[in-house]
């Protein structure tokens, strides 16, 4: 009898490298990173190129540092972060911050674990959680959007639009606005928030391309929804003046960009179908629990680190059992 030992490898192959994967997943977030410069002006702009590049040179001194292979700081994961983690911030962020955030997502959140493919936490949303624990004042100020005037078949530039600080408003979210955004506004992204965030179509239209490639898996996006959708449902049918309804929850903040792009981290989110149904709810459920009861207005961040900390223990139960053994529930 052979005595068979079994252990984990990359029995399944595909055609997407990690290369590959990092830069489709770059051009589907272009679209709503382009309308978020458009919206909030040069100041936002700013904000992403002082992300991606600080998070280009810290990889970069990273991997000189541990003497490993400089150039692989262009494998587009460190640009994914950057961006990731400028999309998050308002357009109204002082650069030091931005350069800050980028700087501690990509050495604590990623390169002190060992690189890519061992970290534990989202490297972007570990950046974001520091800053907004560190520098409330500056990472709450939601600008107001100034977008170009086409109107007219003339191109009018707003004086806002050209400035790197903005007009601060409250938003859906921080409960101090008593007149929500409508329902379309914010489905297109026409309110104030983060600096990519806003508009929920195009974050759409990125997710289901990465779906359509295989890139990311419909589990965790459903999942995700249904978990902050569900009981959002619930909520408002008891309390309506409580509790924000379904779409405000689901178009409002960052869920749509946590949905599709932040809790579909291939590194930090569980392997199996049954895992990954369980961990999206579980993001949802958290969102829904913190913008409800806690502090914050947003808990997309919080909700995903506490789930990142949690996929390695809802893997090791469901994960399916391979060949030849029983899973961890059957012993």
């Amino acid at each position: 009898m052979i005595n068979y030992e079994p252990s984990s490898g990359p029995f399944a192959h595909t055609r997407n490298s990690s290369v590959r994967i990092m830069y489709t997943v770059l051009l589907s977030l272009l679209p709503a990173t382009i309308f978020g410069i458009y919206q909030f002006g040069l100041g936002s702009l700013r904000t992403v190129l002082v992300c991606c590049a600080v998070a280009v040179l810290a990889e970069y001194a990273s991997l000189k540092l541990m003497q490993r292979r400089s150039a692989a700081c262009m494998d587009g994961s460190a640009l994914l972060t950057g961006l990731l983690l400028a999309m998050s911030l308002p357009s109204t962020v002082p650069m030091w911050l931005a350069a800050m955030g980028s700087a501690f997502a990509i050495i604590v959140g990623k390169q002190i674990y060992g690189g890519l493919g061992q970290n534990l936490f989202n490297p972007a949303m570990l950046a974001r959680v520091m800053l907004l624990i560190c520098f409330p004042v500056e990472m709450t100020n939601w600008a107001v959007p100034t977008p170009l005037d086409f109107s007219h078949n003339l191109v009018t530039v707003p004086d806002g639009w050209l400035q790197f600080d903005g007009v601060t408003a409250a938003t859906t979210l921080s409960g101090l606005s008593k007149t929500p955004e409508s329902l379309f506004s914010m489905f297109l992204g026409t309110e104030g928030g983060s600096l990519g965030e806003t508009s929920s179509l195009l974050i759409l239209a990125g997710g289901l391309l990465l779906l359509q490639r295989r890139i990311i898996h419909w589990a965790i996006p459903l999942s995700f929804l249904a978990g902050l959708g569900i009981p959002s449902l619930i909520g408002h049918w008891f309390a309506p003046t409580t509790f924000l309804s379904l779409p405000a929850q689901i178009f409002s903040g960052g869920a749509m960009l946590g949905a599709f792009y932040i809790a579909t981290d291939l590194v930090t989110s569980p392997t199996s179908v049954r895992g990954q149904l369980v961990y999206g709810a579980g993001c949802g459920l958290l969102i829904w629990l913190i913008r409800s009861f806690g502090n914050y207005p947003e808990g997309v961040a919080f909700a995903v680190l506490i789930m990142n900390a949690a996929s390695p223990l809802i893997d090791h139960y469901l994960r399916p059992a391979i060949f030849g053994s029983r899973s961890v529930a059957g012993k």
